[in-house]
């Protein structure tokens, strides 16, 4: 059980700071006020989700897990190809939900991948998953 836990919060703590990274790579180029409010909530949630899971890899002893550095690079090159050009907020709505929709794909694997993991772990899954979600929905009247 520890070890499925362990693995599948490592990849949370990935995800999470991936997620942070695109949102902060993207806020710059936001003009509307309110998708700009939407982006910092999210900011917000997901930093909140990342203290809960860096408190349970601390009750593992473990530190956790960087992005990967290649996925890092491409999403950094990504965003800032397609933000050189016009209507950076249809774009800015595009990229997060593209991530979005990647991160929850991605954590619906580790869950099945790491099946014996904790049930509390398994549920601040659920919960990063339903932000994500949120989130998608919320990019909606921006595309």
């Amino acid at each position: 059980m520890g070890d499925d836990t362990i693995k599948l919060l490592r990849e949370c703590n990935a995800g999470i700071k991936m997620g942070l990274s695109s949102l902060d790579d993207v806020l710059e180029h936001v003009s509307n006020e309110k998708l700009r409010s939407l982006l910092l909530q999210s900011h917000d949630t997901h930093s909140r989700l990342g203290d809960d899971t860096r408190k349970y890899l601390e009750e593992y002893h473990d530190e956790g897990k960087e992005p990967a550095a290649m996925a890092k690079m491409m999403s950094w090159v990504k965003t800032n190809v397609k933000l050189g050009g016009e209507d950076s907020d249809r774009v800015v709505a595009d990229l997060i939900t593209d991530g979005c929709n990647m991160g929850v794909k991605s954590l619906y694997r580790y869950l099945h991948q790491y099946p014996a993991a904790e049930k509390k772990v398994k549920s601040l899954v659920m919960d990063i998953i339903k932000a994500e979600d949120t989130l998608v929905k919320e990019m909606r009247d921006y595309l």
